[in-house]
């Protein structure tokens, strides 16, 4: 078994002798790579689940096979067949040994969520994150434990499943995931601790970017259904993936509530459209977001989130206070004012594996996990900016949240099921109007 750290073999003693050239996330981040995953017996082997195999759900099944030397993926599901096996020739290669799934325990149809859940103790739900509200409530009514990729909805409807069936979770005892892996990065948990503490004094304002490249649509390919396209194209439709700002900006959005003390925002303002992204497989969603959250306080969060080529890329997070000023940047940490400091992002602080080990822990040791709710608030975060964002109105959470936004269709059996959005003569399909489209329901 390998821990991401150059130095697996320091002792606890000696990481101490070092602290004075060590930030303590530094140590922190060493100290866990001697905190192997076992089974409580020593023999206990959990059975993982997969479903959804693309390349987060290969990702995040590698991880979690890398954080407990006890399990074995032993059921995937995809209802694309060839995705599937990819994933499994990628994870056999990358962990020998590791999988025991033979033919009758891949499943790839629209129900095989539900046989890999019943195969196994813990489930990984890593497919087109509108799919994701019905998946865990189908893992909490089994009774299994969950890490579910981020965002956990695409739509209000979702976000009300996933706060209810993360209750049941726990009042069943249950541990659940979410892959928002900054918060087990201990680059940002030392530097929030300080904004928290005071190192910038109060804080006026944050600002959330994601301003980075853009990945082309898919073309459509001859032969396959309206439902088949749109779900291999899952990136270009709001009702799978929420649009970019849900999907990927959720990562920035939930830093910003982190450092306000895990609550969110009251009102978002904001504005937002498709510059460049104007071919039929693009779908649907805009190319660039702009949003002005409130916070009850009276804090504003200033949001950025834009896939267009050839622009200034910045993925960072910031926050102002009345001493200073606190960068989160990819690759340095910085503070200014009293308390001036700088730190250097390490190269193996690996969120997406570092998230696994106290999950797993968790479960071996039985002790309370649950992110649901985290995983719900920011995503709905997310979600309250695209609302205005495709209105042009200002929307607040009270609202968002009375609404019943329903995106996602509960109805999809199989690929010759009707698709919830449709092309029109020219393959070009509906987008959001700011002015026109209701910011509480469907817009199409």
């Amino acid at each position: 078994m390998t821990f991401p750290t150059e130095n697996p073999f320091l002792t606890r003693r000696q990481l101490l002798e070092n602290s004075s050239t060590l930030s303590a996330a530094s140590i922190t981040l060493a100290l866990a790579s001697s905190q192997h995953v076992h089974a409580a017996s020593g023999t206990d082997t959990l059975k993982l689940g997969l479903v959804g195999c693309g390349g987060r759900g290969a990702g995040a099944a590698n991880q979690a096979l890398t954080a407990d030397d006890q399990v074995t993926l032993h059921a995937m599901c995809d209802v694309n067949r060839e995705v599937m096996g990819k994933a499994r020739e990628i994870l056999e290669k990358n962990q020998p040994g590791r999988l025991d799934v033979p033919e009758d325990r891949q499943y790839p149809d629209f129900e095989g969520y539900k046989r890999v859940i019943a195969d196994c103790d813990v489930v990984i739900l890593a497919t087109s994150p509108g799919f994701r509200p019905q998946h865990f409530e189908e893992a909490v009514a089994q009774g299994k434990h969950v890490f579910m990729e981020k965002p956990v909805a695409s739509d209000v409807n979702g976000i009300k499943k996933v706060l209810e069936a993360g209750k049941a979770a726990k009042a069943k005892n249950l541990k659940v995931a979410v892959g928002l892996q900054r918060r087990h990065q201990p680059g940002y948990q030392e530097w929030i601790k300080r904004i928290q503490d005071g190192a910038i004094g109060d804080v006026l304002t944050i600002r959330a970017l994601w301003n980075g490249s853009s990945r082309p649509g898919k073309p459509r390919a001859e032969g396959e259904t309206e439902l088949e396209y749109q779900i291999r194209n899952w990136y270009y439709f709001t009702w799978l993936s929420g649009d970019h700002n849900v999907e990927q900006h959720v990562h920035n959005l939930d830093v910003a509530n982190w450092i306000k003390g895990e609550t969110h925002p009251v009102k978002a303002r904001g504005m937002g459209g498709r510059e460049v992204r104007n071919a039929p497989e693009n779908g649907q969603i805009y190319d660039h977001h702009f949003v002005e959250y409130e916070y009850a306080d009276g804090t504003l969060l200033y949001s950025q989130a834009r896939q267009i080529p050839n622009c200034l890329r910045d993925i960072s997070e910031s926050a102002i206070g009345t001493l200073g000023r606190a960068n989160l940047m990819q690759r340095e940490f910085t503070i200014s004012g009293p308390n001036a400091d700088t730190m250097r992002f390490r190269k193996n602080e690996d969120g997406h594996q570092l998230e696994h080990y106290p999950f797993f822990e968790a479960i071996r040791k039985d002790l309370p996990y649950n992110e649901a709710e985290r995983g719900a608030t920011a995503t709905m975060t997310a979600i309250l900016g695209r609302m205005s964002n495709y209105s042009g109105q200002d929307v607040t959470w009270e609202d968002a949240m009375a609404s019943n936004q329903t995106l996602v269709p509960d109805d999809l059996v199989d690929f010759s099921s009707p698709a919830p959005v449709q092309p029109d003569n020219e393959g070009r399909y509906p987008v959001a109007v700011p002015g026109i489209s209701d910011p509480f329901q469907v817009w199409y």
